[in-house]
């Protein structure tokens, strides 16, 4: 008999690359509105990137008070929510995540979770051609730049109590976040990062910047 297995997937940074680049410039779209004359240069994308969004704005304005860069995060959301064009136009499919989720999607489960803004997540799916391996009840949003309860592991123990048990969990992603629930689960951790970037120290069983590693698992 097959094992059974569930495949846990990250979004940003893990399934798509080039969100780093629209930050940055969703970015200054806000402080040019707001009427700052700093801006982030695009070099600037790959170092900050992995950090909350507040967190940017401390970085570039550090004599600025603390609701400040806040309140820039808030502007940086809410025109995230009103045009997905910026996001849209930088971020592309990561190489072979199509292949391999169409492969492991032939024989086993698999869900993403994302850290992501609910109102965003279907467009960003639907921009990187991802709804067809990700039905309804396959993908979650988690907002991990507020301070909202939900957690990757709260949503990942919500959806197992409602399904039989399987014979492996395999979690990928690109963050100790993502690790942490591999860990919550007692899963196969994947560390995920793209070439272009630099690898973030979290423990994990697998290192890779190629995602047919993933397919050993199968």
């Amino acid at each position: 008999m097959t094992d059974r297995k569930l495949f846990v997937w990250d979004l940003h940074g893990t399934l798509e690359c080039g969100n780093e680049l629209a930050v940055i410039h969703l970015s200054n779209e806000v402080l040019a509105y707001r009427g700052f004359t700093e801006r982030f240069r695009e070099n600037q994308a790959i170092s900050l990137y992995g950090l909350k969004w507040w967190q940017y704005f401390r970085s570039l304005l550090p004599e600025q008070e603390s609701h400040i860069w806040h309140a820039l995060q808030d502007e940086c959301f809410r025109l995230s929510e009103q045009d997905l064009k910026i996001q849209a136009a930088c971020m592309t499919p990561a190489p072979y995540s199509h292949e391999v989720l169409r492969e492991i999607g032939e024989r086993h489960d698999q869900i993403l979770i994302s850290n992501t803004r609910p109102a965003n997540l279907r467009g960003f799916m639907d921009k990187l051609g991802l709804c067809a391996f990700f039905p309804d009840g396959r993908y979650f949003a988690v907002d991990g730049h507020t301070d909202m309860k939900a957690t990757k592991e709260q949503v990942i123990d919500d959806y197992l109590a409602s399904h039989p048990p399987y014979d492996e969990i395999v979690v990928i992603g690109d963050s100790s976040t993502d690790m942490r629930l591999g860990k919550h689960v007692g899963g196969v951790r994947v560390l995920y990062n793209h070439e272009y970037l630099p690898r973030k120290e979290a423990p994990a069983d697998v290192y890779t910047s190629d995602l047919r590693t993933v397919l050993k698992f199968m």
